[in-house]
C-alpha cells in the first residue's frame, strides 16, 4: 500500500491509499458466469438459450423460520392429551392468532385456546412435550443472469453457466450487488470530482462514471435519485465509513442494502482515474452494462467488476505474448512512488543491471508515460495491464 499527498488548487487533497493487485482492464473479451441457487431448485432456461440480464435462470424455496407454541402450557393441560385439542391438522395452513388448538369444558363456559403467531402451516405437534410447530410460509428465491449472453451449461437443479462477448474493467474495492444500467459518463476528464449537482433525476436506472473522486453529498444525491451505479476513482475512507455507518473490514462486501453500487478503480482518497479505464468507460457511453461491488482482499480475492457486453472486434494481445512478460510496447502501470499509478508502456528493457536510488544495482525498463515522458523504474515496480 502506497501514499501521497498533493497540493492543488491552494488545498492539501486528503491523504490517498491505493492497493495494485493487477487489475483487468480489457476493450474485448468472453466473460462466463456461473450463476447459482444456494440450495437445490429448478433451473428455468436451457442449453444454447439467449437470455438478459434480467432473465430468471433458477428459481428455489428456502424453508420459512419455525414457530413454536406451548400449547399445553397456554391451555394449562397435560401434554400427553394434545392431539385431542388440536383444531389444526399437519399441513394445515392458519393465519396469525387463528387458532390450532382449544380446551373447552363446562359446555363452553370454560374455553383455552392456542393460537398461531404467524401466518404459516402447521408442521408438527407432540403429545410428549404438548407443543405446536407453525413454520412460516417458504421464502422465494430467484437467480439472474446478470449479464446478457448464453446459456452454455446446464447445472442440474443448480444453476447455470453462461458466456458473453464484453469489455472487461476490475475495480480496486467496491459495495453493493450485482446490477445493470445504462453507462453515462459525468464528468470530462478522469481527474475531476464528481459532485452533487452533477446528478439529477435523468440519470435514475443509470450507472454514472466520476473521475477522480466522489464526495459524500453526491453519494447521497445519487442514492435520492435512484441511481443504479457509481464507477469512481477514489473515495475518502472516512466518508465511507460515515456513509455506511461502520468500518469496512476485511469480509467480503457486496451485501450492503444501500440502494447502488459503488466502485472504485484505483483507491481511497482523491487520485485520477486510469486514463486507459476511462477512455474504456468513454468509449462505451451509452452501453448496458452490469457491475458487481463484491470484493474481498484477502484469501481467495474476489475484485469488484464492470462487464460491457458487446459484439465489436478489437486487436488482442495473444496469451502467449502475455506469458512471454513485459516487451516494449507492453501496458504497465507503475506502483511504487516516485511515479506511483502512473501508466504507460514499455520502451525498453535493458539487459545490464543499473543503480538505483537506492545505491542497489538491479533489472530496470524504460516506460513512457501517458504524458509522453520517459522514466526509467525498477521492473519489480511495474505490472502488466492485461488488455
Amino acid at each position: 500500500m502506497s501514499s501521497v499527498t498533493e497540493k492543488s488548487e491552494g488545498r492539501v487533497s486528503k491523504e490517498a491509499h491505493a492497493y495494485t493487485p493487477g487489475l483487468k482492464v480489457k476493450r474485448s473479451m468472453i466473460v462466463r458466469k456461473t450463476r447459482l441457487l444456494p440450495i437445490p431448485g429448478d433451473v428455468l432456461v436451457k442449453l444454447g438459450d439467449d437470455v438478459e440480464s434480467d432473465t430468471i435462470v433458477a428459481r428455489t424455496e428456502a424453508p420459512g423460520e419455525p414457530h413454536i407454541i406451548e400449547a399445553t402450557n397456554i391451555m394449562g393441560l397435560d401434554s400427553e392429551g394434545l392431539p385431542r385439542y388440536m383444531v389444526k391438522k399437519v399441513g394445515d395452513r392458519v393465519n396469525k392468532n387463528e387458532v390450532v388448538a382449544q380446551w373447552i369444558a363446562f359446555f363452553g363456559l370454560i374455553k383455552r385456546i392456542a393460537s398461531s403467531p404467524i401466518d404459516g402451516t402447521v408442521e408438527s405437534f407432540s403429545d410428549s412435550t404438548g407443543r405446536v410447530i407453525v413454520r412460516e410460509d417458504p421464502i422465494p428465491i430467484e437467480v439472474a443472469a446478470y449479464i446478457p449472453g448464453k446459456i452454455v451449461e446446464i447445472i442440474p437443479n443448480m444453476g447455470v453457466s453462461l458466456e458473453t462477448n464484453a469489455a472487461f474493467i476490475q475495480g480496486i474495492f467496491g459495495i453493493g450487488g450485482g446490477r445493470h444500467g445504462q453507462l453515462t459518463l459525468l464528468v470530462g476528464s478522469p481527474d475531476e470530482i464528481l459532485t452533487d449537482d452533477m446528478i439529477s433525476s435523468e440519470y435514475e436506472g443509470k450507472i454514472i462514471v466520476g473521475g477522480s473522486f466522489i464526495t459524500i453529498e453526491a453519494l447521497k444525491k445519487a442514492i435520492e435519485k435512484r441511481v443504479t451505479g457509481i464507477v469512481v476513482g477514489g473515495i475518502d475512507a472516512a466518508d465511507l465509513t460515515k456513509f455506511l455507518g461502520y468500518e469496512i473490514g476485511v469480509a467480503i462486501t457486496g451485501e450492503e442494502e444501500i440502494g447502488i453500487t459503488l466502485i472504485i478503480t484505483e483507491g481511497f482518497g482523491e487520485m485520477s482515474m486510469s486514463q486507459r479505464t476511462f477512455d474504456l468507460l468513454k468509449r462505451f457511453e451509452g452501453y448496458m452494462a452490469s457491475m458487481n461491488g463484491a470484493t474481498q482482499i484477502r484469501a481467495g480475492v474476489i475484485r469488484p467488476e464492470i462487464i460491457i457486453p458487446h459484439e465489436e472486434s478489437f486487436e488482442q494481445a495473444s496469451g502467449d505474448e502475455l506469458a512471454a512478460g513485459m516487451v516494449p510496447g507492453t501496458p504497465v502501470r507503475i506502483i511504487r512512488m516516485p511515479h506511483f499509478g502512473a501508466i504507460g508502456k514499455v520502451v525498453s528493457l535493458p539487459v545490464e543491471l543499473q543503480q538505483v536510488g537506492s545505491e542497489s544495482y538491479m533489472r530496470v525498463l524504460e516506460v513512457e508515460l501517458d504524458d509522453g515522458k520517459v522514466v526509467t523504474v525498477p521492473r519489480a515496480n511495474v505490472e502488466i495491464i492485461e488488455e
